[in-house]
């Protein structure tokens, strides 16, 4: 038995509770293990009932008198029990659970765990937690703990249908032991510094005496985590600037003049602040690899256009990926505006269109703008010195990966590209420092002068109707708005959750005098061109959508947008949803509905009628709802965080700081060949292929 073990194999477990584990992502005998607890019960008070106080969370110790199962008019069975602790009768109720009186019998001896209440002038406890006093009868081999669901803090686990938390702490305390035995720590001593050894963490994560246990073996495995994620991003990029180029690109003064100069706009100093900082890396003799990130409309795609010019001086062409084919054609239309006087040619390559067919015209383009197009073999992309990838979150690794090399000599003996990628998502820099610690990051925190701040309010369902008369009475004047839908189609699970298609209908019969348009993914690309080409000529004045207008939306009489089920966003993409609009120069305005009025998600999205900075908001978002949906946002498919916490920078930074080191002293950690083995191990997960 070892970590790789498969759950359905292990006694106990078998093939038919092995297929429920797997709806928790559990396979394996070490997936168990490292399934941690999300919080505890604290049953540790242990006294009479005759000394505890109405409301008191206790256990009690004493003798099952009397059970039997009582089945009531609506269907529901109760189980109910008389139970003594020696001062005291107290009446136990379970609902549902008609086996009990299987495994509980008159005068059994019970430890039991649960708020004390008082129900017609007689003691009681609702749902009782329970075991049998004395050993752990369930594993007469013995775990970990004599008593595990009642008399201590009590670990509460994600749980699915069929597998209870009650479930899981007897098996992680049965087989957890036989892991301990075996692990050996990797990580070498001058990095675990004071924390607990492996096996100790492990143990006081699953079954803790007290709070300072619990914290202590938080910020082991914490730092495992981070610590991996850090490792592994770390390795890349000291692997990647290892990769020769066969001269640093000449960047002369007077070129960057004449770019500059022909914009008919004056560059934000956060512009100037980030075209330094990548000036500086294509001067070099390694390739560039950074992260440039900026609100949406704050200038990114006129940096990336100087430095496709300057790769085009330096004698390299460009590839530039966009998520979708939307965003794809608008790069499309404003780098060819921007480059086009200077004599470079701007090629377009999506799965629809392949206009300016490439490396077949005279004269070649400079420049090649796609989506995942770009990736194809009849691509035949020759001397890339630049590549720029949009959004770069939407692409895995193996994608990005793959597009990198198409500029690299069959041989991989010439020069590697430089890359740059971009995204409009807000991160956190804590965020930025764990995932993306392959990248240098860049960022233009600065919008151009004169964009109106969009005026945001939440919007109580009472006031729906009011809102739809402000609606009309904007689109009459000739501005157009959008609405954005969580779902395309109605859902069973989510009744209350407004759909895209039956919204679509509802508010045609409230506009009547409007054109309405529906867009969302499942559409095919041409039926997508044509409603956005009719929402951008006017011809539709309301827009009905998912959030797939997120990117690549420019409608600049766009003043309306009006999000359903806000509280179902991130405060971060209800920020970018909030940025299609506010493009030209007329006022504009942001409503968001709720399904709900849950306190918290309504202090939540106030935070969106003060603040406009993105930055901000992600922070708030990381704070408020932890690390989980921002991670997921600006990382989708990579090594999943159980336990670390993104928003501990001081953590963070010592977990960066000491993967460098050992890297530095030895990049393939040779001197760590237990350490080494782990990397590979979770390496797939960490910088997935």
């Amino acid at each position: 038995m070892d970590l790789e073990t498969p759950l359905s194999s292990l006694p106990g477990i078998g093939f038919f509770m092995g297929k429920r584990l797997e709806k928790l992502e559990l396979f394996t005998l070490e997936d168990l293990i490292f399934h941690f607890p999300f919080r505890y019960d604290d049953y540790s008070v242990i006294k009479p009932a005759d000394e505890t106080q109405i409301g008191e969370v206790v256990t009690l110790q004493g003798e099952i008198w009397s059970i039997k199962n009582i089945y009531t008019r609506y269907g529901r069975v109760l189980t109910q029990a008389i139970f003594n602790d020696g001062t005291s009768p107290i009446m136990l109720t379970w609902f549902n659970q008609s086996y009990l009186i299987k495994s509980i019998k008159a005068g059994d001896k019970l430890q039991i765990s649960g708020k004390l209440a008082k129900y017609k002038n007689k003691l009681s406890i609702m749902v009782p937690q329970w075991e049998r006093v004395g050993a752990n009868l369930d594993h007469p081999e013995g775990g970990l703990a004599s008593h595990l669901h009642t008399g201590r803090l009590v670990p509460v686990y994600s749980e699915t249908s069929g597998v209870a938390s009650k479930w899981l702490r007897t098996k992680i305390d049965k087989y957890l032991p036989v892991i301990l035995n075996k692990l050996q720590d990797p990580l070498p001593d001058k990095i675990r510094d004071n924390m607990l050894i492996l096996k100790d963490a492990l143990a006081k994560i699953h079954f803790p005496k007290d709070t300072d246990e619990i914290d202590k073996a938080r910020e082991r495995l914490g730092f495992d985590e981070l610590f991996y994620v850090s490792l592994a991003t770390q390795k890349t990029r000291l692997s990647w600037q290892e990769k020769p180029i066969t001269k640093a690109w000449k960047v002369e003064k007077k070129d960057l003049d004449r770019f500059i100069s022909s914009l008919p706009f004056k560059l934000t100093s956060a512009q100037i602040k980030v075209i330094t900082e990548i000036t500086s890396d294509i001067k070099r003799k390694y390739p560039m690899n950074r992260l440039l990130q900026g609100e949406v409309g704050s200038g990114k795609t006129v940096v990336a256009a100087l430095f496709i010019y300057l790769a085009h001086l330096n004698g390299y062409s460009s590839l530039f990926m966009a998520p979708t084919e939307i965003l794809a054609w608008q790069h499309f239309e404003t780098v060819s505006g921007l480059l086009e006087p200077f004599g470079i040619t701007v090629g377009i390559y999506t799965g629809s269109r392949k206009f300016t067919k490439p490396y077949t015209l005279n004269p070649k383009p400079s420049v090649i703008i796609g989506t995942h197009a770009l990736l194809s073999d009849k691509l035949a992309a020759k001397n890339v010195g630049l590549v720029i990838i949009d959004e770069q979150h939407r692409f895995g690794v193996a994608q990005r990966t793959k597009l990198r090399q198409k500029g690299l000599p069959v041989r991989q003996a010439g020069p590697a590209p430089h890359f740059l990628t971009m995204t409009a998502t807000p991160i956190p820099r804590t965020v930025a420092l764990t995932v993306y610690g392959d990248l240098d990051l860049s960022i233009i925190d600065e919008m151009p002068k004169g964009r109106l701040k969009i005026k945001t309010y939440v919007v109580p369902e009472q006031k729906r109707k009011d809102s739809y008369g402000f609606i009309a009475k904007h689109v009459l004047t000739g501005e157009q708005a959008y609405i954005i839908t969580p779902l395309i189609e109605e859902s069973e699970t989510l009744v209350s959750v407004r759909a895209a298609k039956k919204e679509f209908e509802n508010l045609k019969k409230i506009f009547p005098r409007f054109n309405l348009g529906l867009l969302h993914g499942r559409m095919k690309a041409k039926e997508k061109e044509q409603i956005i080409g009719d929402f951008r000529s006017n011809k539709i004045q309301i827009l009905v959508s998912t959030s797939v207008v997120e990117v690549g939306m420019d409608i600049a009489n766009a003043t309306i947008m009006v999000i359903e089920g806000a509280e179902r966003y991130g405060l971060a993409q209800l920020h970018q949803l909030r940025g299609r609009i506010g493009r030209g120069s007329k006022e504009s305005f942001c409503l968001l509905y709720t399904t709900h009025s849950s306190v918290e998600d309504s202090k939540r999205l106030k935070y969106l009628e003060t603040t406009f900075d993105g930055l901000k908001l992600a922070e708030l978002d990381l704070k408020i709802r932890g690390s989980g949906t921002i991670f997921s946002t600006a990382q989708h498919g990579r090594f999943e965080f159980k336990i670390a916490r993104l928003s501990d920078l001081p953590l963070i930074e010592k977990t960066r700081q000491a993967a460098r080191d050992l890297l530095i002293d030895n990049l393939e950690l040779d001197k760590y060949p237990n350490l080494r083995a782990q990397l590979q191990k979770i390496s797939a997960q960490v910088m997935p292929d």
